[in-house]
């Protein structure tokens, strides 16, 4: 049965609206009776319904860090001008999830939640983009990390609803290194006696799990230099282990570890090619967006390199690269420099004609 987790609340994560679309059939096969999407939204839809730009959530995060971070008059995702929707991925502990699955979906709670693909949260999407708002096309759809792995598949899937794309720091294929680090901090959270194969009774009974959970991602979410550089000192923290214990570890410690894993489950099969029998090129090539691929050069695990060989097989498309010693982890725009270049690279795109 379904838990409760305070943290999966509107005092954590502010306004937001949670939006049925009804029973959902899934591309392995299972069903979610009743999907609800956590929907943040922020600006107005103007009258032709064609000002909006689509944010997508990546692994762990939810609307609240776009709103704090991405969105305002002064950015490139400016209210003033969009209509910005924010929809909380499948599975994210906001929108249905393992955790949180109760009254229909009471039969899919915890242990028994069916897995979930990218390509469900993109259909999702678009199904509640066209039914609830009447949103048929989209001036942007961006997003970081899983986002970027979601923004891949709007532009094969949906080809003709995306004018403008930009994947951040994240691939259309994930790698076979991408699945094998995903493939560890699954088994960080499921070693955990505490976890008792997804039927544990709250979160803080696999806390130790979650932390070691945590200090996987402090090895690959942040670079080398980040460590060598001692750069946790500007977050106020006198030692590596301090950082680790007053930042990371609670960052992932309040969340539901089966949500978590429901998440790194689609992570790890991330793939567009699954819609051409495996051709990522003849997938790539479906797009007609025009599209800015965006990675960190400090990325331990989306790196420059992977973006650029996506690149090359992706119509209307150009690189521009962010950098941030932080690495992946960047992409909580802790580092004062980085916002602006993100800025810089999404204004520069919705000037462009579409």
């Amino acid at each position: 049965m379904a838990i409760e987790n305070p943290y999966y609340t509107h005092e954590f994560h502010g306004d937001y609206d949670l939006v049925s679309i009804g029973e959902f059939a899934l591309e392995e096969g299972g069903v979610i009776p009743d999907l609800n999407l956590a929907v943040a939204t922020f600006g107005t839809l103007n009258e032709a319904g064609d000002n909006a730009i689509l944010v997508t959530t990546w692994y762990s995060g939810t609307h609240q860090i776009f709103r704090d971070v991405y969105i305002g008059p002064d950015r490139a995702l400016n209210p003033e001008r969009y209509f910005i929707v924010v929809i909380n991925q499948i599975g994210n502990g906001l929108s249905t999830s393992p955790h949180n699955a109760a009254g229909a979906n009471a039969k899919i709670a915890m242990s028994r939640f069916p897995h979930v693909r990218i390509g469900d949260d993109v259909r999702a999407q678009e199904q509640l983009l066209r039914e609830h708002f009447g949103i048929e096309t989209l001036q942007l759809v961006v997003g970081g990390s899983m986002g970027a792995q979601q923004t891949y598949e709007w532009m094969v899937r949906f080809p003709g609803k995306v004018r403008r794309a930009a994947p951040i720091a994240g691939t259309a294929q994930n790698t076979p290194h991408d699945f094998l680090y995903t493939k560890a901090l699954i088994e960080a959270i499921t070693s955990d006696p505490g976890f008792k194969d997804g039927e544990y009774s709250s979160n803080a009974d696999v806390v130790d799990g979650l932390k070691r959970h945590a200090g996987i991602w402090a090895v690959m979410g942040f670079s080398t230099e980040f460590w060598k550089q001692e750069l946790w000192r500007a977050l106020e923290f006198e030692s590596k282990e301090a950082f680790i214990e007053g930042f990371l570890e609670p960052y992932f410690t309040q969340m539901d570890p089966n949500d978590l894993l429901c998440m790194a489950w689609k992570w790890q099969r991330g793939d567009v090619a699954r819609h051409t029998g495996g051709d990522l090129e003849a997938a790539l090539g479906r797009n007609t967006a025009v599209a800015r691929i965006i990675p960190i050069n400090e990325d331990m695990f989306f790196p420059v390199r992977d973006h650029e060989a996506e690149l090359e097989l992706t119509p209307h498309a150009t690189i521009r690269v962010i950098d941030d010693l932080l690495g992946h982890l960047a992409l909580f725009g802790v580092s004062p420099t980085y916002i602006g270049q993100v800025d810089s690279y999404l204004q520069e795109l919705l000037d462009t004609d579409a």
